[in-house]
């Protein structure tokens, strides 16, 4: 029975369409679209979809949007379910003061990395990065202990900022240079440095604290423009947040 999946996040909503709700289930179809176009879904993006026999998402757009979500769930009749960050789950424990309050796109990417360092072979700290509207950087210990993480402002919002709040920098997106000579370069290589030092600092923390070597996934939607400034090996994984929800729907639906 086909499994869907759903992420929103703050400036879109990913989709993917799995055979059955299990790790490693083959992808029948994936989309994305802005939020303003939710209520388009079921129309468009939808429309000629095999009718999915379960459901289970992440939002953190907050209510409003996820409400629209559900309205387009109506054309199969699905019950919505949403992801709730936990205490301890799918094999990670969750650090955070308040655990509930932890983002579920951050809780459901850990758990997605936690599978799949698992599956690559011994268990090993990861450092988990998704790079959207916000960038998060999250450390989880070799036991899949989440001890803690960054959220940073993305490329865009950092550049509005300047650009808000500065006179004069509303000039055309730059490149990334080692020795920027012009305002857009320097703002678009001032962004991209800033996000890898925090990335290469929260990989020393965790390498120090746990004597050994981090596994480094990245995802998100800007994550490519990020990967070619880290000189740390790193994995670009598109699809982690799919993966925690994959794992999460193995134990929540077991007969598929």
């Amino acid at each position: 029975m086909s499994f869907l999946v759903i992420d929103i996040g703050n400036t879109r909503l990913k989709w993917g369409l799995y055979e059955a709700p299990r790790p490693g289930a083959d992808l029948i179809a994936q989309g994305a679209v802005f939020l303003e176009a939710i209520d388009r879904l079921s129309d468009e993006g939808w429309a000629a979809l095999p009718v999915p026999g379960r459901m289970l998402g992440c939002a953190v757009a907050g209510q409003g949007v996820r409400r629209r979500a559900e309205e387009q769930l109506e054309l199969w009749d699905l019950t919505p379910r949403w992801v709730v960050s936990q205490p301890q789950d799918a094999g990670v424990t969750n650090g955070y003061e308040h655990p509930a309050r932890l983002g579920s796109d951050r809780w459901l990417a850990m758990i997605g990395a936690r599978a799949r360092v698992l599956a690559a072979g011994p268990a090993r700290p990861a450092l988990v990065v998704m790079v959207g509207t916000a960038v998060t950087v999250d450390a989880m210990d070799a036991d899949g202990r989440f001890l803690g993480g960054l959220i940073l402002p993305g490329f865009g919002l950092m550049l509005q900022a300047l650009e808000s709040g500065t006179a004069g920098l509303k000039v055309p997106t730059g490149e990334v240079r080692e020795f920027p000579t012009n305002t857009s370069d320097a703002l678009m290589s001032g962004g991209t440095y800033g996000i890898a030092g925090a990335i290469e600092r929260m990989h020393r923390h965790l390498l120090r604290r746990c004597g050994a070597e981090p596994v480094l996934l990245m995802g998100g939607g800007a994550a490519v423009k990020l990967a070619p400034e880290t000189d740390l090996p790193f994995e670009l994984v598109d699809t982690l947040i799919f993966e925690g929800l994959l794992r999460l729907g193995a134990q929540e639906f077991p007969d598929g």
